[in-house]
């Protein structure tokens, strides 16, 4: 045949899909017009619409092509797959390889969960071990296991502190927020320090500082925005702080707020009704109630119902807001805002007793019903829209901490430590 019949034929470069290495480009183009080379060998064959998807060579993974999550299941799949798997087990998914590292470690896998109704909700504890010289720590539990487990140190600039507040944003952000500096010594000043952790990175983060320092204040979440407000800075001048600031994750960034009514030293606060309540002791030692209203940017003096006799742990729950009633918190009340008056709501008639690791430290709302919370780790739940005085409706989570053993509990008691027990500083919901 003719050499000149053997000619390649102009080939359009807007629809050509094939591959071309370097040595073939430049022979076709001694043939054929610049304008019109096939020279695109970054282009994918697998974009034909008619063309099944080829799987991924060594060559192709040179040039920037990769493994697939799952052999032989297009990435979307997979990915459905994925995000069906456990939390518990989401660590050793990070270890089969990079691509798993780095969609677990991104928002778009757990963000997917969410919107799926896939995020599961864990409880996570910080506490004290009066046993440890104070050393501050913090355990989670998985409500589906029944059995808390420890977690790594917490920052150390609060492994030793106290007085700090802390509050969860996004869902899975844990923040701790200001306290008494434990490099300062005994009775130093407070910080201004801010740290989060972050449920699906597994790991700490900074963020930024408060405008003030302070310890011992009031802390909450009100539209995905942190406000802390009153408690003391720390320098020995006595009284409290009026201040009140809120950080804007959006922004990045702390604001002062509207200044209380009067300065105080909160111990309890609860948000309800859109409305920011906190009970604490003003300058002279005595009671004062204060509510916040982000709408109005206001605080105004609260002397209801609601606030009379509340100083135990509350947390809100389908718009209503419940307390403990007793010590032990086998018996929980609700705020009736018609009658202006806390009732009875649950009462599991089991008694804990009235010591401190019996005591109820704090009340969470966990896959829509109540948990109680308790100094000895024991987590019992309620459904509390299941009717009054339903026993059925309670629920052993989490039984309390493991004995120790005959020869752990012996050198302890030679120790001195034998008395050594928990307390729980702060406990709060994570989902991922």
């Amino acid at each position: 045949m003719d050499a000149r019949n053997r000619t390649a034929p102009v080939v359009d470069t807007s629809s050509c899909l094939c591959r071309v290495d370097r040595s073939s480009a430049a022979a076709a183009a001694r043939r054929i017009s610049v304008s019109k080379a096939c020279v695109e060998p970054s282009l994918r064959a697998s974009i034909h619409p008619l063309k099944p998807k080829a799987s991924p060579r060594p060559a192709d993974r040179s040039s920037g092509g990769q493994w697939p999550l799952l052999p032989g299941l297009p990435d979307d799949l997979a990915i459905a797959c994925l995000i069906r798997v456990p939390r518990a087990d989401h660590c050793r998914l990070r270890l089969v390889c990079r691509r798993w590292c780095r969609l677990l470690a991104g928002n778009y896998f757990y963000g997917l969960r969410r919107r799926l109704g896939l995020a599961e909700q864990w409880l996570y504890a910080v506490k004290r071990d009066d046993g440890q010289d104070g050393r501050v720590s913090w355990d989670v539990l998985d409500p589906s296991r029944g059995a808390w487990r420890a977690l790594p140190p917490v920052p150390r600039e609060y492994a030793g502190a106290d007085g700090f507040g802390c509050a969860v944003l996004g869902g899975c952000h844990l923040y701790l927020v200001g306290g008494a500096d434990p490099r300062r010594g005994e009775g130093g000043g407070a910080m201004r320090r801010v740290v989060f952790y972050s449920a699906r990175t597994n790991r700490w983060h900074r963020a930024p500082d408060m405008l003030r320092r302070r310890q011992c204040f009031g802390a909450c979440v009100m539209g995905n925005r942190l406000y802390v407000a009153g408690g003391e800075s720390g320098s020995g001048g006595g009284g409290g702080l009026r201040s009140a600031e809120v950080f804007d994750p959006a922004k990045n960034r702390w604001s002062f707020v509207a200044e209380m009514a009067a300065a105080m030293v909160p111990f309890v606060s609860a948000v309800h009704g859109g409305r920011w309540y906190v009970k604490g002791l003003g300058a002279q030692q005595e009671v004062v109630s204060q509510a916040y209203s982000p709408e109005t940017d206001s605080w105004s003096v609260v002397l209801d119902g609601m606030v009379t006799g509340w100083r135990s742990p509350s947390a809100c729950l389908g718009g209503r807001i419940y307390a403990a009633d007793c010590r032990d918190g086998c018996r929980l009340r609700a705020y009736d805002e018609a009658a202006d008056a806390w009732t009875i709501c649950a009462d599991s008639k089991q008694h804990q007793g009235s010591s401190q690791a019996a005591e109820a430290a704090a009340i969470v709302a966990l896959h829509g019903r109540l948990c109680v919370v308790r100094n000895d780790m024991s987590v019992v739940a309620v459904d509390v829209a299941a009717g009054q005085g339903n026993q059925q409706s309670w629920e052993t989570l989490a039984g309390k901490a493991h004995a120790k053993s005959f020869v752990t509990g012996l050198l302890s008691n030679l120790a001195g430590r034998g008395r050594a027990k928990n307390r729980i500083l702060h406990c709060l919901v994570l989902e991922a």
